[in-house]
């Protein structure tokens, strides 16, 4: 049965008297500026990572078009630190008066001429590496991150320091984009036992006000945690937040509940864990608490949706609706009227199933119009069409949907905590009408036995693809599958234009029309993208721009890395860099290649491995690296031994999936011979537990 969630859930601003917000007065320095509507489409500047206050990652630029892109070229590429091909560049460059502003990997800043490609000023950082996500400008000066919880003003001409602050007590504070308004610096911390969005002075760093995610005694919400749980409750604020000038707000999305240094551990926490999961609206000024929504109760799952809020101005049932589109990792959108934080398309309640030790919540919020994207795995036979649906469960777990709990055995279901569309920047054309996002498949097991936020199963194929969605209904236009996950980074542009632009781990930037997500244009940038691409004009030329550096998420070192900031025409002739080596999809296993004749072309089940003794382990493990070795060498046409030990107590088994070559059970002492004939990678896992898995490399001599 379906719950509609009660309109008393929504609580207005000028009913609430509990905040849970502490305020400085803002000091007399900080000097206004023009009110602009957060719906205002991009032009000729990127001011801010999302392009607008409402995150809308769209440019109302439209010389670049179906008709015209197949002649667009690169204009010019800058390799910002010289040849970097390490690192994590999770950045997105921004654009004020033709100037581009990105961080490196390397924690530097850039100031980049947006015509010649020529760097005009580079500020080095002094307090080593951090992850960023794109800096602020506004007053004449850019912000950014230092690592131990430093925030750093530059001179917007010069990248000399005019002012340095560090900001203690509320949670580490880096990866958070940050976005300037009207004197303010809105920042969020995060990867601590609680954390906070927090508005600081940009004429001197000084703290305006905090919101705690995870509520204090006398604070609103404090009661939805059991006891103390609350002190480490987590609830991070890991992405930007929107602001809505006219109406006084900023919308800022908590990350999920932690608990016994899990995510995936509720027990100790009973209640709904506000504002773990919840996007809450807050005054642009004071941080005073104006209305909230939870999109998952009690998580246990690490399913919080981080996504960068996005703000429109669409018709719904006939009437203007000012609308905050909210939901990433669970495959689906709410949209909430932004005022309040109603519902117009009706959210419901829905039961859902419950493990008692856990403190489920009964219920999970849906939107009736049901998500975007599947939320069950799929038992694909083995031996049919490999890698067959992007959804299909790796072999042995216990198959499960979203919102399944879980205690000790691993339960997998999807989207995923990596799946989904994460933290990606998600886009609103003016033109279309359309939200769009890339999104995930990568399937999670969930229980107490898995460290920090659940295992991604080695060997499943870790893929996604870009969807769009009419938010004035709720309901997917269209759904274009990819060969990889675009979740991490991977934001999208919309222009007038009627194309949108999203990079890929395999350096690839490309460009879809708009209204199908047929493939219209492609470009190699030699790096992983895990940046929005950007577009702005300078002396009448318009340009799109996108920083190609590449990130660990989710495909780790495989994923190429670099340092290229590039800028594209009409007309410009800048050829492709060299294709990289594209990312490996399947989540590798845990161990590194052993040859086979190291170990007699034996894999011993169940137990660990010590590549650099050659040392079996003493003891039956489910560890997810017990196998004998995880990873073994072999040329074509050998035969390969598996051995459930003797002194084992447990019947063990090997299953290869996805070819569903074999599917064995062995008795302690009993052992089990397969000769591979093909060249290939060929993937296996422990019936009596699926964790342990391995991995059959086969080459052909001499290659």
């Amino acid at each position: 049965m379906a719950i509609e969630v009660p309109r008393r859930d929504v609580l207005r601003g000028v009913a609430v008297t509990a905040a849970a917000a502490t305020l400085t007065p803002l000091p007399a320095t900080a000097a206004p500026s023009p009110a602009r509507s957060c719906t205002t489409p991009g032009g000729k500047d990127f001011p801010k990572v999302g392009g607008n206050y409402g995150n809308q990652n769209y440019s109302a630029l439209d010389d670049i078009h179906l008709g015209t892109v197949s002649r667009l070229g690169a204009a010019w590429v800058n390799r910002i630190e010289g040849g970097l091909t390490t690192g994590t560049n999770q950045s997105t460059a921004v654009v004020v008066d033709g100037v581009l502003y990105i961080e490196s990997a390397l924690g530097n800043v850039f100031a980049v001429d947006g015509r010649t490609g020529q760097t005009k000023w580079k500020y080095t950082q002094t307090r080593g590496t951090v992850t960023r996500r794109g800096v602020a400008v506004g007053e004449g000066r850019v912000f950014t991150h230092g690592k131990g919880n430093w925030m750093i003003a530059l001179d917007q001409a010069t990248g000399t320091v005019v002012w340095e602050r560090q900001i203690t007590g509320y949670g580490t504070m880096e990866k958070v984009a940050i976005t300037y308004h009207d004197g303010l610096l809105h920042v969020g911390t995060h990867d601590s036992a609680r954390a906070a969005a927090l508005a600081l002075s940009a004429a001197d760093g000084s703290l305006v006000w905090n919101f705690w995610g995870t509520p204090g005694p006398g604070e609103l919400g404090n009661d939805t945690w059991a006891g103390e749980s609350w002190q480490a409750g987590g609830a991070t604020p890991w992405i930007h937040p929107a602001l809505d000038p006219e109406l006084g707000l900023v919308y800022w999305t908590f990350g999920n509940a932690r608990g016994n240094n899990s995510s995936q551990d509720g027990s100790g926490r009973a209640g709904m864990n506000l504002f773990s999961s919840s996007i809450v609206a807050l005054d642009l000024t004071t941080g005073q608490y104006r209305w909230h929504f939870q999109s998952i109760h009690h998580g246990i799952w690490d399913m919080d949706n981080v996504m960068a809020p996005v703000l429109a101005d669409v018709r719904i049932h006939g009437r203007m609706r000012k609308i905050v589109v909210y939901g990433s990792k669970s495959g689906m959108y709410f949209i909430l009227d932004r005022t309040d934080g109603s519902a117009p398309l009706g959210i419901d309640e829905v039961p859902v199933p419950q493990e008692p030790r856990q403190k489920t919540w009964p219920t999970q919020p849906f939107p009736r119009q049901g998500p975007w994207t599947e939320t069950r795995v799929v038992d694909q036979p083995l031996g049919t069409s490999v890698p067959g649906d992007p959804n299909r469960a790796v072999p042995n777990y216990v198959r499960g949907a979203l919102y399944d709990p879980h205690w000790d055995v691993p339960v997998l279901s999807i989207p995923g905590h990596g799946g989904g569309a994460d933290w990606n920047h998600q886009s609103f054309s003016h033109s279309t009408g359309l939200v769009y996002t890339g999104y995930g498949y990568v399937a999670a097991a969930h229980s107490l036995t898995e460290a920090s936020n659940g295992l991604r199963p080695p060997g499943e194929y870790q893929t996604g693809g870009v969807v769009a969605v009419d938010p004035s209904t709720n309901r997917v236009r269209w759904k274009r599958r990819m060969p990889y996950s675009l979740a991490h980074g991977n934001g999208v542009l919309s222009t007038a234009g009627d194309l949108i632009y999203i990079g890929q781990p395999d350096g690839n930037l490309l460009a879809l029309d708009a209204h199908n997500g047929r493939e219209r244009w492609r470009f190699q940038t030699g790096a992983a993208i895990s940046s929005s691409p950007i577009m702005y004009e300078v002396d009448g030329v318009q340009y799109l721009a996108v920083y190609a550096g590449g990130t660990g998420i989710p495909y780790g070192d495989s994923a190429p890395r670099g340092d290229f900031l590039w800028a594209f025409k009409l007309g410009g002739t800048v050829p492709p860099a060299p294709a990289p080596p594209p990312p490996v999809i399947r989540r590798p296993v845990s161990g590194r290649p052993v040859e086979g004749s190291a170990v007699n072309n034996t894999v011993v089940l169940a137990r660990t491995y010590d590549a650099a003794t050659g040392t079996i382990g003493s003891t039956e493990s489910t560890a997810v690296n017990a196998m004998a070795p995880t990873h073994l060498r072999v040329p074509v046409g050998t035969t390969v031994t598996f051995l459930n030990p003797a002194d084992n107590v447990n019947v063990h088994g090997a299953t290869q999936f996805f070819e569903g070559l074999f599917d064995i059970r062995l008795q302690p002492g009993e052992s089990f011979t397969y000769t591979f004939r093909r060249r290939g990678e060929y993937f296996f896992n422990d019936s009596f537990s699926p964790r342990p898995t391995g991995k059959i490399e086969v080459y052909q001599p001499g290659s």
